[in-house]
């Protein structure tokens, strides 16, 4: 039925659940995974006195956002190949997270998402609304929510 499953992870636990059912579903189904780790860019305004202190600042908060998602992804790369699912690990730096997962979707021909209810955002989700929400309601592939 399913032929290729996206699952993003932000590395919480609740994405760790979404993440093993997306494996047992590949599995399943014999399936491929992509795993997606989205970063935002570097806060601040990029303009103004602190341009010059912030252009300083991304190299490093960029290498560092990167070395977080290779922690992340990989944790999911080792699961996928003990269950002998192939995996695609891809990381992408973005403001638009719901924006990009629904994107590399539909990129890498995914016909499943597979997500958790909610990552690590806290409040912010309450006030402007969850990824998982933003996915839910403009994605054109079915998308399976874990709680």
């Amino acid at each position: 039925m399913f032929k290729r499953i996206l699952v993003p992870t932000d590395g919480s636990d609740l994405a760790g659940r979404a993440i093993a059912g997306a494996i047992k579903l590949a599995q399943t189904h014999g399936a491929g995974l992509v795993a997606l780790h989205v970063f935002p860019h570097l806060p601040g305004a990029h303009h103004g006195v602190a341009a010059p202190f912030l252009k300083q600042l991304e190299p490093e908060y960029e290498r560092g956002q990167r070395q977080q998602a290779e922690l992340v992804l990989g944790e999911v790369a080792k699961a996928a190949e003990a269950a002998g699912v192939a995996v695609e690990l891809v990381v992408v730096e973005s403001e638009n997270i719901y924006g990009e997962i629904i994107e590399v979707a539909r990129q890498k021909g995914c016909d499943l998402i597979c997500m958790a209810a909610h990552g690590q955002r806290g409040m912010a989700t309450v006030v402007l609304g969850g990824e998982t929400h933003k996915v839910l309601t403009h994605s054109h592939i079915p998308v399976l929510v874990f709680r």
